[in-house]
């Protein structure tokens, strides 16, 4: 069984070696730590984890959040883990993907998470029909006058963009 551990920031530390302790105490004969956001899907030692493991091997981790953020990001690596005959287990949530209890567990999650992103994909499609209908094309109004963007178009190549921008009273990016 491999281990992987993971804390936002370095003041974390303390949390990250209990997760280690937690992890060799269930069976881990290593451990990849992190120190980094959830949220990215490449992470130093993460992507060492994935490396080295190999079919019949199980990652283990202490609970669901420490390998990422999202059901929907979970859902995409298990998947490619059991593609290469790698399965998982978290000790908190106690799910453990070796037994079938597990796999179900996990396969009802990931068609609630399906769910709700087909839910919220289908409340921003009907809030910016309602906004359309409103006579609004969604999104932040223009900082903008038609007249302003005439001008600054007449500009591009005489001036270096900083100074259209400043003139223009706005960001160089607008």
């Amino acid at each position: 069984m491999i281990g992987y551990a993971r804390v936002s920031t370095s003041d974390q530390t303390q949390s990250l070696e209990a997760q280690v302790v937690r992890l060799k105490d269930a069976g881990c004969s290593v451990v990849f730590k992190d120190i980094a956001s959830g949220k990215l899907a490449s992470r130093p030692q993460w992507d060492a984890a994935m490396t080295v493991l190999s079919k019949g091997d199980v990652l283990a981790a202490v609970k669901l959040d420490r390998v990422g953020r999202s059901l929907g990001n979970l859902i995409a690596m298990l998947s490619e883990l059991q593609e290469r005959g790698v399965d998982l287990q978290f000790l908190d949530q106690k799910i453990d993907t070796t037994s079938p209890q597990g796999k179900l567990f996990f396969n009802i999650l990931g068609s609630f998470a399906e769910f709700e992103r087909e839910i919220i994909s289908q409340r921003t499609k009907d809030g910016l029909a309602a906004t359309t209908k409103r006579g609004r094309n969604g999104g932040r109004p223009s900082k903008l006058r038609p007249h302003d963007i005439a001008h600054a178009r007449t500009l591009i190549g005489t001036k270096p963009m900083t100074e259209i921008a400043a003139e223009l009273k706005v960001s160089r990016a607008t």
